[in-house]
């Protein structure tokens, strides 16, 4: 069952991802106050994808830098060409400088 009350907060936040920056399903989760929802984060964030293209969920990945929901997009690179398009470098699946370019709301929302 989803929230939409709880997604639409998700997709706020996603939307103030800069561009060519990443942060993860558990920041945003944290963010929000649900520490232990980063699953319901990336629910919410596969569900955007089928509903409008303006958030960007392709900045969203796991805590470790992986691209874990590239399989949610229109094909099995796209995900990888989005961040690729705004600079962010990936090999095999990961992000490279992966901590230099985190966003991590609960710092940078205060």
């Amino acid at each position: 069952m989803k929230d939409d009350s709880f997604f639409q907060k998700v997709y706020e936040v996603a939307m103030l991802i800069p561009y060519g920056r990443v942060t993860s399903y558990g920041a945003i989760a944290s963010y929000l106050g649900a520490k232990s929802s980063s699953r319901m984060v990336g629910w919410a964030m596969n569900a955007c994808l089928t509903i409008t293209n303006q958030v960007p969920a392709h900045r969203v990945v796991n805590r470790n830098g992986l691209l874990t929901g590239k399989h949610h997009f229109g094909g099995p690179e796209l995900m990888q060409q989005l961040l690729e398009s705004e600079g962010v470098e990936v090999v095999e699946d990961k992000i490279v400088n992966f901590k230099s370019l985190y966003w991590d709301p609960t710092i940078e929302l205060l």
